[in-house]
C-alpha cells in the first residue's frame, strides 16, 4: 500500500478518532471527536468526508452513529490497536481518568533526577490535562514502575503530556529517582 500523505488538519482529526475509538463501544460521534481537539463539528464532519474518501473511516448512520478507523488509518498514522493491550493507568490530582491509557513512556535525563522529564503518549483524550496538573502513571505492565510528576505541556494533536518527574518507584518501594 502506498503512503498516504494528510494534512495537518485531517492528522490530526484521525488521530482523535483512533484515540477516541479505542475506548469506545460504539462508532465515534462527530461531536465528541470535535470536542476532544477543540474545533468546530462541521470542520471535523469535512475533514472525515476527505477521510473516508481515502478509506480511513468509515460512516455509520444512525442516532448511534459516528465513525470508525479503518486498519488502513491505524497503519497510515504508525500506531497499533490496543484492543487486548495491558493496562496502565493514569491519574490526574489523585482521581483516576477514565477512558486513558499510556502507549509509551520515554523519559530523558534519568542519571539527572532533577532535569527528569517524561513524555507520555496518550490513547484517549489528552483534553482533561492542563500545565501545572499533578499526575501519577503505572503501575506499568511487566516492570510495575510508578511515575508522578506535574505536566509541563500537552500536545493534543499528538496526545502527548510532557511531564517534570518528581518521582518514580518499583514494586519493592524503591526510589528509581
Amino acid at each position: 500500500m502506498s503512503t498516504i500523505q494528510l494534512t495537518t488538519s485531517q492528522r490530526r482529526v484521525l488521530t482523535a478518532l483512533v484515540n477516541l475509538a479505542e475506548n469506545a463501544d460504539r462508532p465515534v460521534s462527530g461531536s465528541r471527536i470535535a470536542e476532544s481537539i477543540d474545533r468546530n463539528a462541521g470542520t471535523v464532519r469535512n475533514r472525515m468526508q476527505s477521510l473516508r474518501d481515502i478509506g480511513l473511516v468509515e460512516g455509520v448512520a444512525g442516532p448511534q452513529g459516528g465513525y470508525i478507523p479503518t486498519d488502513a488509518a491505524y497503519e497510515t498514522l504508525g500506531v497499533e490497536r490496543m484492543d487486548d493491550a495491558a493496562r496502565t493507568p493514569v491519574e490526574r490530582e489523585g482521581d483516576p481518568v477514565e477512558g486513558v491509557n499510556v502507549e509509551e513512556i520515554d523519559l530523558s535525563s534519568v542519571a539527572n533526577p532533577e532535569l527528569c522529564r517524561a513524555e507520555l503518549v496518550i490513547r484517549g483524550p489528552v483534553g482533561s490535562f492542563d500545565a501545572g496538573d499533578r499526575v501519577t502513571v503505572g503501575p506499568t505492565p511487566g516492570a510495575g514502575l510508578r511515575l508522578s510528576g506535574i505536566v509541563d505541556a500537552t500536545h493534543v494533536d499528538g496526545n502527548t503530556l510532557l511531564v517534570r518527574v518528581e518521582g518514580m518507584e518499583t514494586p519493592s518501594g524503591e526510589q528509581a529517582a
